[in-house]
């Protein structure tokens, strides 16, 4: 193998890996991107149970007086 076979193949090698990197690059910012939505969505819902069972709560506060007319 001539120097300049071994020099073309090692470029050949360096322009799959720069491929390869703007590839994985790309995954791992889709892959963040989810896992920021889901974060979000995550605390949204968290959000949304304490809401509600603070609603539930002041409901069986009510619920458990006694009506006026006893």
């Amino acid at each position: 193998m001539t120097n300049e076979e071994r020099l073309i193949d090692l470029e050949i090698k360096i322009s799959r890996q720069d491929d390869l990197v703007d590839t994985l690059n790309t995954q791992v910012y889709r892959q963040q991107k989810k896992i920021d939505d889901l974060e979000a969505l995550c605390l949204a819902l968290a959000g949304r149970m304490r809401d509600l069972a603070a609603s539930a709560n002041q409901r069986s506060a009510v619920l458990d007086e006694r009506p006026p007319h006893y």
